[in-house]
């Protein structure tokens, strides 16, 4: 939570920040065993997609004014970055349109409701603006085949290539598609795409599940005719269309990395190649083959390097019969493996808690469990969510628990390719202000990533930075307020990260002192200040603990509350905050009563998560006087042990 601090004096403030002699230890501490966090990866793509088509996402709907259509996705940004993401993946060719002035294609008709007509602005570059202002990745997102939801050419705009060139598209199961047989048609798309990726600062080139359309019982693709022009050389139609599609998928890797090689080019399948009763190659499932059924050859588009990363679309719950999240994830992992090419799970947040969906989608842990499993697989590198509207629905909480387990730090992008990382940034000054401690530095790079360690340590450790539980958040600027900093003395490191986030060593540490005199004071469970019922049990078991031991017991229908109580030197507004061991067999909604000014207050923690440090329960208005400040209740709807261990007070 935010810390409001006192403004300290200029005089005292320098006084209490000096530089910390630089070390040449590199940021990544390849070379040194450190022990790493599972739960705080220092890397990992955590993004979102933000679907345009039938306004799914974003717009909400057609006709919006300019300033509401850019409030709306400032705050779908805005939830990416609460949710301790790094990336948007983001819908601007739906149907064969355009979320930019392309001179190839209309203006999309999700924007104002008709299609070419011109929305006022250009969503493009005002979208990858605002992402990059929030150091998001902007990834642009396009569907190359489709070209309407309907089969009535008519409804096309006049100007629409569609309608240009009726020879180039076909109806299929009530909807229009591009040909992709059609080697015009296939230049047509490239060019389409390519326009954007010259003309806008995007990251990557994403494309979906959608080539060939899936199959509509009862009918054929009436593309007969285009393999008899164009399919001399195979023997079956089938191979003859999954080479059209290796051909789109080759020659845009091509030509998006030879225009710039900074952007990374991705593709979202659908989550089964082939099974393996078909072929020995595939996986153990049971479902409809992408090889197959829409002429995807995946596998074949990793193990020829022809895109940067993959995200398959592992929409299943673990242990389901047909297709397995955890068989999936296996299967994935090793065919990614050795190629260089980067695997990132598709994940379905729009099942989590969904009416109508398996039982399995009803639990608020499923979503969360797919993340542990992904730690099995060191191949696997992040996650994306569908869609953005699901991520701020959280129903049945699935989000805010895989939130909490998995993303309780921020993380670096995976690194891309082979650059040379950038130089080391130097900080030029660290002082305390009233919403916690403002920093500056100087450096050339695209971005920067701040680290905070407890205390001065003489040199940087390499382990300080082999994962991210000393991150306090990256940015694109050359400030930033860490406003998650206590009373505490700190020293700061800032590190340079690149386009393709190759990062520097550290800067040399800069550490701030303890803020003149402000009043603190810690209570741990062994002092005189802490009491329990008999019913709370005493433990050394975490290595996390406060002190020598902590305090433990089981969730009744009954507060029992452990208190700590404190001598508050006078009224006013102070910083609470707890220490507790975590476990997975701890509580998962802990209550915390602290005894405010204004009447008891409640927070509930999760204690699965999160310790082995000072976690604010945030500020609160406080009387004067020695009482019991801070209560750990016994009353609680979560299961597993609650703990209580330690309490810091700090006067603001």
């Amino acid at each position: 939570m935010t810390a409001f601090l006192r403004t300290v004096l200029a005089a005292i403030t320098a006084a209490l920040v000096s530089i910390v002699a630089p070390t040449p230890a590199p940021a990544q501490a390849s070379s040194v065993a450190c022990a790493t966090d599972p739960a705080t990866p220092k890397r990992q793509l955590r993004a979102m997609w933000i679907s345009s088509v039938a306004n799914i996402d974003w717009p909400s709907r057609t006709g919006l004014s300019v300033s509401a259509q850019q409030a709306e996705f400032r705050a779908w940004l805005d939830l990416a970055v609460a949710k301790r993401m790094n990336a948007v993946i983001v819908q601007v060719r739906p149907t064969a349109d355009a979320f930019w002035p392309s001179p190839y294609e209309p203006w999309s008709q999700w924007l104002t409701g008709t299609q070419g007509g011109n929305p006022g602005y250009d969503p493009l570059a005002f979208m990858v603006s605002e992402a990059h202002a929030r150091n998001l990745e902007f990834h642009a997102w396009f569907n190359p085949y489709r070209i309407a939801n309907h089969d009535d050419p008519s409804r096309l705009v006049s100007t629409h290539p569609a309608r240009q060139h009726p020879d180039w598209r076909f109806a299929y199961g009530g909807k229009l598609y591009y040909n992709p047989g059609i080697p015009q048609v296939r230049d047509f798309i490239e060019d389409a795409i390519m326009d954007a990726v010259s003309r806008y600062d995007v990251d990557g080139v994403h494309l979906d599940d959608y080539f060939y359309p899936y199959p509509v019982s009862g009918q054929a693709i009436p593309d007969s005719a285009t393999y008899a022009q164009y399919g001399g050389s195979f023997s079956n139609i089938a191979d003859w269309r999954r080479d059209n599609v290796n051909l789109l998928v080759r020659e845009l890797d091509q030509r998006i990395h030879a225009a710039k090689p900074h952007v990374t080019f991705g593709i979202s399948p659908f989550g089964i190649w082939r099974n393996a009763g078909t072929d020995p190659l595939g996986s153990r499932t049971s479902g409809l083959q992408s090889y197959d059924a829409i002429y995807a050859d995946s596998r074949q588009w990793v193990k020829q390097g022809w895109v940067d990363y993959l995200a398959p679309q592992i929409y299943w719950h673990i242990g389901f019969a047909t297709a397995p999240y955890e068989v999936l994830t296996a299967w994935w992992s090793d065919v990614v493996r050795g190629t260089g090419v980067q695997l990132v799970v598709g994940q379905a947040a729009y099942r989590a808690g969904a009416s109508g969906q398996e039982a399995a989608w009803q639990d608020p842990a499923e979503l969360s469990d797919h993340l542990t499993d992904n730690r099995r697989h060191p191949e696997v590198v992040g996650d994306v969510y569908f869609s953005a509207k699901d991520v701020k629905a959280d129903r049945i909480g699935a989000i805010t628990r895989l939130v909490n387990t998995h993303y309780g730090k921020p993380a670096l992008l995976p690194a891309r390719g082979t650059a040379a990382a950038p130089g080391v940034p130097s900080i030029t000054s660290a002082t305390r202000v009233s919403n916690g401690v403002q920093l500056a530095w100087t450096g050339s790079a695209t971005a920067y990533a701040v680290h905070r360690v407890d205390g001065s340590p003489s040199a940087a450790d390499p382990c300080f930075f082999a994962d991210a539980r000393n991150l306090v958040g990256t940015t694109r600027q050359k400030t930033l307020t860490d406003t998650t900093a206590t009373g505490s003395a700190y020293t700061y490191y800032v590190t340079a990260l690149n386009r393709t986030h190759q990062e520097s060593g550290p800067s040399a540490g800069r550490a701030v002192g303890t803020g003149g005199g402000t009043f603190s004071v810690v209570v741990d469970n062994a002092e005189a200040g802490f009491s329990a019922g008999s019913a709370w049990g005493t433990s050394t078991y975490s290595t996390q603990l406060h002190g020598t031991d902590y305090r433990f017991a089981e969730p009744v229908a009954a507060s029992d509350p452990a208190w700590f109580s404190a001598a508050v030197p006078s009224a006013g507004s102070y910083r609470v905050e707890v220490w507790y061991p975590a476990n997975s067999g701890y509580n998962s909604a802990t209550p915390y009563v602290v005894a405010a000014s204004g009447g008891n207050q409640t927070v509930t923690v999760d204690q699965r998560t999160g310790g082995g440090a000072w976690r604010s329960l945030g500020t609160f208005s406080l009387n004067a006087g020695t009482y019991n400040v801070v209560g750990v209740s016994r009353w609680t709807s979560g299961t597993g042990l609650v703990i209580a261990d330690a309490v810091r007070l700090t006067r603001l």
